[in-house]
């Protein structure tokens, strides 16, 4: 057994003897050679580790590359799909304006003809209701038909024509202040947004029916103590006497229900 004197000694004097004396260091070398590696296995073991963590990191990063390259190339491929996309949705859209827009042309195309046909008839029912009134007078002045059913057909067109109610009104007139003598007093009157409207609907008119009409008005407005705000005679047959008497009482005078100017408060 070493004692514990030759240990000390030998830490103390073993490194001084190994740097000093080459045949001990060799020795000591090949001694314990088998406990460690060589310095050159170690250095050409190490050398390799490293060539082949760089080998790694090349194959790595090659692999990085070819993926990222992959990805570029995907990427591209969407965006040339979307780009696509973009310009199929882009066409698509102006489709869909154009289409939108030849079919707002064509209803208001439709809706343009069907206003004119619509005009065109009203035009027509219009001429064809004056010559009925026209006839309508003929035949109330010459005895076929009466002069009731004539007020009774132009009434009606004036009501829809103007989309108002013309109702026959009969007073008696007591004091003879109309014809002279006690007796019913009839007059159509119209009420339309508040405007009071006295008319006289007649197969044909005198100068002398016309000043009749114009007593009616001032008793009906003394009656029901009012104002008119407007006084119409509609008849297809007037003598120009009676036109100008009209004119100077300030009584409108049309030949056909259907030109009566709008019921609106003068």
């Amino acid at each position: 057994m070493i004692t514990t004197d030759i240990k000390q000694w030998i830490r103390r004097e073993l490194p001084v003897i190994f740097r000093e004396d080459v045949e001990i260091h060799q020795f000591i070398l090949d001694l314990t050679r088998s406990q460690y590696a060589d310095k050159q296995v170690t250095e050409s073991r190490f050398d390799r580790i490293l060539d082949e963590l760089q080998r790694d990191r090349e194959e790595h990063r090659r692999k990085w590359d070819e993926q990222n390259r992959k990805w570029d190339e995907q990427n591209r491929k969407w965006d040339e799909q979307n780009r696509k996309w973009d310009e199929q949705n882009r066409k698509w859209d102006e489709h869909l304006q154009v289409e939108k827009q030849e079919r707002e042309e064509q209803k208001r195309k439709w809706d343009e003809n069907q206003q004119t046909i619509k005009e065109m008839l009203a035009r027509i029912d219009a001429q064809q209701q004056k010559h009925d009134s026209s006839i309508g007078a003929l035949g109330a002045r010459w005895g076929l038909q009466t002069e009731e059913a004539f007020r009774n057909a132009l009434a009606a067109i004036l009501e829809r024509s103007f989309g108002v109610q013309v109702v026959n009104v009969t007073e008696f007139d007591d004091t003879g202040e109309v014809f002279g003598h006690p007796d019913q007093v009839e007059l159509d009157v119209i009420i339309h947004n508040g405007t009071l409207i006295l008319c006289e609907i007649k197969s044909s008119m005198s100068r002398s029916d016309v000043y009749t009409f114009d007593r009616k008005v001032k008793f009906y407005e003394r009656l029901h103590n009012c104002t008119a705000n407007r006084r119409i005679i509609i008849t297809p047959m007037i003598r120009e006497d009676g036109r100008r008497t009209a004119e100077k009482l300030n009584l409108e005078v049309y030949s056909y229900a259907q030109d009566v100017k709008p019921f609106y408060s003068n």
